[in-house]
């Protein structure tokens, strides 16, 4: 198949050239790069001019078209006529070799899938067991793995707040557990969600399909939103095969107390944008989340060196919640 890769940066010029090389380690090459940058200064342009990739070309966004969403919309507007598949890679990733061969491969394997998205090898530490393993209240198994849950994961199965959906698809209160949640076991899974910097899309979806532009800058959820809308006419799965690692570079990230914000608004809209009328008992969970991981996110002020970080990052939430009650995401 003949594909795409859009990397939409902004003020990373060293994360994305570390991207690059492993884009040229690949057994299998893309037919184009394009890198949509949003930095406000010329950095990025600076690296990649210095560093030439085969088949790149490079676009420097206006301050109108800055921010994720519409970086990505940018790119999808100047792909090839011939491209069939575009894919989409954080800035901050590095690939295993074998990527892009397994991403292609899965749609030779299921013809009818309109997107794929990889795996992130670097995030979980899992432990292969049997398929009849019974997890502790402290772990989290799935299809013979189990790995160590996190606090609020034990604190949620505590109050009743955990999800009993599989990973990738999104319970009516919202929540769920994300395709970071599916073990290394080589298959493929069927989702409804993805992540939108380890993803890939057939070119005809953006016929129809395109990011909201209500996820300013940053962006967050807005690979949620995008893949949830497609998922109710179309199939999507994450090939556990097509590794990668994820960085997580801090340059470029909101401050916390914009995140904290973030988190809860741009969560409340894609629960919205799944389940327009959710039922009482769903908003009482969802709601009852919201607070519960502001308050964890509270107590990390007592147990972590950045007090700072942990209290704004719950100020943002607490307000991001608050101000629901007066001006909802629309």
């Amino acid at each position: 198949m003949n594909f795409t890769l859009i990397v939409c940066t902004y003020m990373r010029p060293i994360p994305l050239l570390e991207l690059l090389h492993s884009v040229q380690r690949q057994t299998l090459y893309p037919n184009e790069i394009l890198i949509i940058d949003g930095s406000t200064n010329e950095e990025t342009k600076t690296a990649l001019s210095q560093n030439p990739f085969q088949g790149l070309l490079y676009f420097k966004v206006t301050d109108e078209e800055r921010g994720l969403t519409k970086q990505r919309n940018f790119g999808v507007a100047r792909v090839s006529k011939d491209c069939e598949v575009i894919c989409f890679l954080d800035d901050d990733t590095i690939l295993d070799p074998q990527y892009f061969e397994e991403i292609i491969r899965t749609y030779t394997i299921f013809p009818k899938a309109l997107a794929v998205g990889g795996y992130i090898n670097n995030e979980s530490k899992w432990t292969e067991v049997s398929k009849d393993y019974k997890p502790t209240i402290h772990e989290y198994a799935y299809d013979g793995w189990k790995q160590q849950d996190g606090s609020r994961f034990v604190m949620r199965k505590r109050l009743g707040l955990d999800s009993d959906c599989k990973p990738g698809f999104l319970p009516e209160f919202s929540n769920g557990r994300s395709i970071s949640f599916l073990p290394p076991s080589g298959k493929i899974y069927e989702v409804e969600q993805l992540m939108g910097g380890v993803s890939s899309f057939k070119k005809s979806v953006f016929d129809t399909f395109s990011f909201s532009t209500y996820f300013e800058g940053y962006g967050l959820y807005e690979d949620a939103d995008f893949t949830l809308r497609l998922s109710k006419s179309a199939k999507l799965y994450v090939n556990t095969k097509a590794q990668l690692g994820h960085y997580h570079d801090e340059s470029g990230r909101p401050n916390k107390y914009q995140y904290g914000k973030m988190v809860v608004r741009n969560g409340w809209y894609v629960w919205r944008v799944k389940y327009p009328k959710p039922s009482l008992k769903a908003k009482f969970k969802w709601n009852a989340i919201v607070l519960l991981l502001a308050f964890i996110r509270f107590s990390n002020i007592f147990t972590t060196q950045k007090k700072k970080e942990a209290f704004t990052e719950f100020a943002g939430r607490i307000v991001g919640w608050l101000s629901l009650f007066i001006n909802k995401p629309r």
